[in-house]
């Protein structure tokens, strides 16, 4: 299979997809513009500008709050829990990423950082690559677990602190 067939093959898996979605078949109906190559130019231009630093922060930030926002809420109206501890768990990596960048103004230390940010929340976002759960289960969880252990530990002694504090004492 060439090249051109893969990337083919590819567009036509992409345009089945997209053709769930009605505002994109409208759309495609008005304009006589292929769904799937707006979807796609839409995308390279989003690249593009995130590439080239035009308003990187804003998109890199957007995208890392719309995909995940969406699918937060998702979970949050579904009958499951699974998604929703893979989304809490989305939020909690994205927090420490950006007090971290926050704390040491990667920016101005790394070349194309919003790219590499960009390329980063999406893997993190993305349910297909569980992203996040792999970042937390290899950093912050080692880190982090001690103090959220069931039996003694800082979150259960604050809660005991703070119950006991609430309950008049006998003299």
């Amino acid at each position: 299979m060439s090249i051109q067939d893969r990337a083919q093959s590819q567009i036509s898996q992409l345009d089945k997809e997209l053709s769930k979605y009605p505002a994109l078949n409208n759309l495609e109906k008005q304009t006589s513009v292929p769904k799937v190559y707006v979807v796609l130019g839409v995308g390279a231009l989003y690249f593009f500008l995130i590439f080239f630093n035009i308003a990187g922060e804003f998109l890199v930030n957007t995208a890392g709050f719309i995909i995940p926002g969406y699918y937060s809420l998702s979970a949050l109206f579904s009958a499951s829990k699974v998604d929703d501890s893979q989304w809490l768990t989305y939020w909690v990596v994205y927090a420490f990423l950006t007090v971290f960048e926050s704390a040491v103004n990667a920016v101005y230390w790394f070349p194309f950082y919003y790219t590499f940010k960009f390329v980063l929340v999406l893997w993190m976002a993305l349910p297909q690559t569980s992203g996040a759960q792999i970042i937390f289960n290899s950093f912050i969880q080692p880190v982090f677990s001690r103090y959220f252990s069931e039996s003694g530990s800082t979150a259960a002694n604050l809660r005991a602190q703070v119950d006991s504090a609430g309950k008049p004492h006998a003299s």
